[in-house]
This record gives C-alpha cells, structure tokens and sequence, in this order.
C-alpha cells in the first residue's frame, strides 16, 4: 500500500483562460474567465459552440477569455451549448494573482506579461526534459564507474540498459517537441513568439521538471490501455452516478448539463460526452492543458503514438526491462464522439470562470477538492453554481496540494469537517462511501504502490 503519492500542487500554476460562451441566462454571481469549444482565441465574449461531430478536423487555436476589470461587466464560463465547427476546445491557464491590483490598463498589461511569461517557461520545460534526463542517467553512469572493477564485471548489461533509457529519452522528447509545436499558436487572438534568446532551451525548474514526468503518467491514466483499471476504480463510479441520475428514459442527455472541474487529459469529461450529455472540462495547469489538446485534437489513430512514463523511477524495479516499457495512446480515437455530442474544455481556475448562478445540472469532481486552497471556497462555488436540483458527485482523497507549502494558505479538513460544511450549506446526501479504493497514475509493476481510500458522495441541491 505504497508508492510515489499524487503529486502536490498537481494542476500546475495558473494563468488566463480563453473566451466565455455567451451568458445561458441566470443571475451573475461573479466575474471570470471562461473559454468554449473550439480552441481559438478572442478578448470578446464567442457565440456558443456547435457540437462536436464524428471525425472532425482537429483545433487550430485556443480561446482566451479577457478577465473583467474593476466596473466591468461580469462574466462567468456558461455549459457548453451548440457552435462552431466542432474541434475540440482548449486554451491556457489561469494564475492566481497575488499583489495588489493595479487599475484598469496597467493590471490587464501586467497579467499578459505575467501570462507570457508562464507560457515560455512551461514550453521552455518541455523542451529541456531530455537534456534534465541525460545529466540523470550520466551521474548514474558515472557512478556505476566509480565502483572497483571486480564489481562492475558483475553487472555487465548495466551500462548497455543505460544506454537504453537514453533511447527512450530521446523519443520521450520527440514526443514532448510534438506536443510543444502549436503550443506558440494557440490563441487566435495572439502568439507567443519566440524570446530574445531566439528560442535558447533554459535549465527548468526541479519543481517544473517533476510536474512534467508527473504529466506523463497521466497518459498512462487517461489514455492508454494500462490505466483502464485505475479508471474503472475512479471514473466508472462517477459515470454511474450519472447514469442513475439522469437516465435516458427521463431526460434528453443532451440538454443536460455536466461540469468536470480538474479534468486533467480530459478522459473522464469524454466518457461523459461519450454516452449524449452536454459535457465541459475545466482545467487550469499549461501542462495538462498542452498535453490534453494534443491528445483531443491532434490524436485520431489508436495507439499511435508511444511514450516511456517509467524511464525516471530508478527504484523499486524488479526487472530492468520494467522501467523501459512503453506504453501506447490513445487507447481510442477521441475525434470518434457521436454525431452532435457536446464536448468542451475550459482552461482557468475554477472558482474564478465559474460564476453563472443556477447553470449546472451536475459538477463531477475526480482528485479535485484537495487542490484548494480553501475547500470551502470550492463548496461555495458548487453550491451557487449548480442548478436548484442539480448533484454534486465527488470521488477522492485529502491529499492537500498546498499543505506545508511556505506563503501558501492552505486549510486541511477532515473528511468529517467537509461533510458538516456540506450540509450547513443546505445539500441532502444521497450516497456516502467512505472507502473506495482507488490508485493515481500507478506503475503496476512497481515494488512499492499507492492505494487510496477515497470518499464517494452524491449530494444534490434542494429544488
């Protein structure tokens, strides 16, 4: 019941998002960013979306929604809702701001410098992570070398498997270019050309360089036929619910509206779209979000395209072949949605895109809550924005992303102090589980493994 933990502060940091779908109606509850469905760009608040069809052609750009200053009219990410020529959607992240804010003008000016900035530096990593792996691997080799030579002899195919996780390295980066390539290209509204280093690859960030091996995991999770039993364990659950709540013989799937906060590579918010409901993603991380677009967009071939997810973990292998296995995506052809299916992806925080009072028929949280700051600040979002009969259906830990972390407000509950916040806010459970076992991105060959007992709940708000 071991193993390497999710990782904290998993989704990221954030930075802005891409354009709102015009306003569903509804009270306002808060400004925000917001994007839609087709991936490209505009300052301006976009039509709705045309459903997504079967085969489409993949997205040319990602929408960036602007963030509404002091005085202006506010605006909140609505549900997906028909549009455009059916590609799916995507865009950029939202940061978190911390200083004060400047007027009008001079803030929007700083937080597109500030964006930039976390764009360049999160392709920078993309593109540094073979030069960080091959100064890993050499200071194992040199190593390996230190030791006298009676005892290197023991061990003669131990430099020739180096030499093999430098192979994966290699296509592993191949692959990472490919994701990178439109990255510059994006947001229709904009590009984000090269820096005066005419593209020079800068050291990245230890922190950066862990989130970027984390993000290849979560091919093997979301995307390959070796994560299928860890997403039986924890998407199977939250679709089931969904089933049972919405059943095809009361309602007409496609006008019923479903959010899937913290969507990462976006397989659970598919499997939704996958069965008729009108389903969103929302995601704020640039390393998801670039990792997810190529997948949605660019990927229509099963399998065609290899990566090797377990080349970093030098510990805990029982055969050196382990750690250089591949692993194959997509397990399915994401453009093969159903005709007319409504399937979206927003990037920004949650909390801030999202303040469309009464919009939502259902938000599914997978590992998501324990990302907050504040957990409460994401139950005060649910609440308003959920329609009145609308259900909440979380599965997961309490692994808080930010606990520990120095300048970082961070409030742990218990599991017990959530469900009181839960009910004084007015939700009825329906369904409590209290021990789902679950993994997140496990290596099953691994020595050492990580099980989760999650919490299931279904709590819907009173008409």
């Amino acid at each position: 019941m071991t193993g390497a933990p999710r990782e904290r502060g998993g989704r990221g940091s954030r930075t802005p998002a891409w354009p709102e779908p015009e306003a569903q109606g509804g009270e306002r509850c808060g400004g925000g960013w917001g994007m839609s469905a087709a991936c490209a760009v505009s300052r301006k608040a976009q039509p709705p979306l045309q459903p997504r069809g079967e085969k489409d052609p993949p997205a040319k750009a990602m929408r960036r929604a602007p963030r509404q200053g002091p005085g202006a009219e506010e605006e909140g990410a609505a549900p997906p809702s028909g549009g455009s020529n059916g590609e799916a959607p995507f865009c950029g992240e939202q940061r978190r701001q911390q200083e004060p804010r400047a007027p009008g003008a001079k803030l929007e000016a700083e937080e597109e410098r500030l964006e930039r900035e976390h764009f360049r530096r999160i392709i920078n990593a993309f593109r540094y992570y073979g030069t960080n792996m091959h100064e890993r691997v050499n200071r194992t080799e040199r190593q390996f070398r230190s030791l006298p030579a009676n005892q290197q002899n023991l061990l003669p195919q131990f430099l020739l498997h180096l030499d093999k996780i430098r192979t994966c390295i290699d296509h592993n980066q191949e692959i990472l270019q490919t994701i990178v390539n439109d990255c510059p290209h994006m947001f229709e509204n904009r590009e984000y050309k090269e820096d005066q280093g005419n593209g020079k690859i800068m050291p990245a960030s230890t922190f950066d360089m862990d989130k970027l091996k984390s993000t290849l995991k979560q091919f093997v999770r979301d995307w390959s036929e070796e994560g299928k039993p860890e997403r039986d364990s924890c998407y199977q659950p939250i679709i089931s619910e969904i089933i049972k709540n919405f059943p095809k013989e009361k309602w007409d799937f496609s006008k019923v509206n479903i959010l899937v906060p913290g969507a990462g590579l976006g397989r659970l918010a598919w499997e939704i779209a996958m069965l008729g409901y009108a389903c969103q993603g929302n995601e704020w991380s640039l390393f998801m979000l670039f990792s997810s677009n190529f997948v949605l967009n660019r990927c229509s071939e099963i399998n065609s395209y290899k990566l090797y997810p377990w080349i970093h973990q030098f510990s805990n292998n029982r055969r050196s072949a382990d750690q250089i296995r591949p692993i194959n995506f997509p397990d399915v052809d994401p453009h093969n949605l159903p005709p007319g299916a409504n399937f979206s992806m927003t990037a920004g925080d949650f909390q801030e895109i999202y303040s469309e009072c009464n919009t939502w028929d259902c938000i599914a949280t997978c590992f998501f809550i324990d990302t907050a700051h504040n957990v409460i600040d994401y139950i005060d979002t649910i609440w308003k924005i959920l329609k009145p009969g609308g259900i909440w259906i979380n599965l997961g830990p309490l692994l808080y992303h930010f606990e520990n972390l120095a300048n970082e407000l961070s409030i742990e509950l218990s599991y017990e102090d959530i469900k009181n916040v839960i009910l004084q806010y007015g939700f009825h459970i329906e369904v409590e589980r209290e021990s789902v076992l679950s993994t997140y991105t496990v290596n099953e060959l691994s020595m050492m493994k990580y099980y989760y007992e999650c919490v299931l709940f279904v709590v819907r708000k009173p008409e």
